[in-house]
């Protein structure tokens, strides 16, 4: 895909003509499949909060109405919380979507690696010639001195590791969502399956943004980015209740980048999710201001080259 509008429904973008892989969008069509947490009548806890304006329909004729003059080439569809009864069928629709619309470029399916038919969830995966890897979000505590390390459904069980070493058989990478305070668990599980390509969601969620809690944040991502297996996806920095602004995190995607190195991050815009935290153009100015002194070659790596590159464009 490669189109891009002179202004997007939330206003103007600088855009400066870089072509962008945007490596972490959703979409979901809520009259003809079932994703529980938009579907179902109840919200559920959210880390932006009040999701609803989320619960419509986001197709990709939506999604251009948001990139404004930023010139979007390839996209990566992220798994959107479909029905966990049958994960492959969420790959098998985006096929049809793709096929309509050409994009998403690539997708990335949901399975968990702990569930009794973990072999044939990813057997059905890897037959889309879209698929690149999987998702899932390994138990975790709410908060950094709540976190324990072996607790069922987290990456130190033994049976969700059985799983996930299946990934290599299969060629799949492994996107990992997951608070910073159990990225060492992430690390050892880097280590211990160094064939397979993890690739840290959200930035690490460093949603706190006191001295302590970035301290740990980076203290966490220098622990995981020891592991060159693993990548790191900038996205995900919205606040509940806060506006994204360049104030507020352009020294996050600094320490991040600087931490990771360019050749292993990669800028993504999280939508239509992210359309509670600001407008899409908004977040890639905001990328833009962020590393704006880096040499352009560099730039391309975050924008473009290391996407293309980590999920086999």
């Amino acid at each position: 895909m490669s189109r891009a509008t002179d202004t997007g429904e939330d206003g103007a973008t600088k855009g400066d003509g870089m072509p962008i892989v945007d490596a972490h969008q959703h979409f979901w069509d809520l009259d003809r499949n079932y994703y529980p947490w938009l579907c179902d009548p109840k919200l559920i806890p959210f880390r932006y909060g009040d999701y609803s304006v989320l619960k419509r329909t986001y197709l990709p004729p939506d999604y251009l109405q948001h990139v404004g003059a930023n010139r979007i080439v390839k996209t990566v569809h992220m798994e959107a919380e479909w029905d966990r009864g049958d994960p492959v069928a969420e790959t098998r629709w985006i096929e049809g979507i793709a096929a309509k619309y050409d994009f998403p470029s690539a997708c990335i399916g949901h399975a968990e690696p702990d569930r009794e038919d973990i072999e044939d969830v990813l057997r059905g995966h890897a037959a889309s010639p879209l698929v690149r890897g999987i998702r899932h979000k390994p138990a975790a505590s709410g908060r950094p001195q709540d976190a324990r390390r072996g607790t069922s459904g987290s990456m130190d069980d033994p049976k969700w590791r059985d799983g996930y070493a299946l990934l290599e058989r299969f060629s799949l990478s492994y996107d990992l969502q997951t608070p910073w305070w159990h990225l060492d668990a992430a690390a050892e599980l880097a280590a211990a399956f160094p064939a397979t390509t993890i690739i840290v969601n959200h930035t690490g969620l460093p949603s706190d943004r006191s001295e302590e809690g970035l301290a740990g944040w980076r203290h966490a991502l220098e622990t995981v980015a020891a592991q060159l297996n693993v990548a790191l996806k900038i996205s995900g920095l919205g606040r509940p209740g806060l506006p994204w602004t360049v104030e507020a995190n352009a020294p996050v995607i600094r320490d991040a980048v600087a931490i990771f190195g360019v050749d292993r991050c990669m800028f993504a815009s999280n939508y239509p999710v992210d359309r509670l935290a600001g407008p899409f153009t908004t977040i890639y100015d905001g990328f833009r201001e962020a590393v704006a002194d880096l040499p352009v070659a560099d730039r391309r790596k975050l924008f473009h080259d290391n996407a293309v590159r980590i999920y086999r464009l």
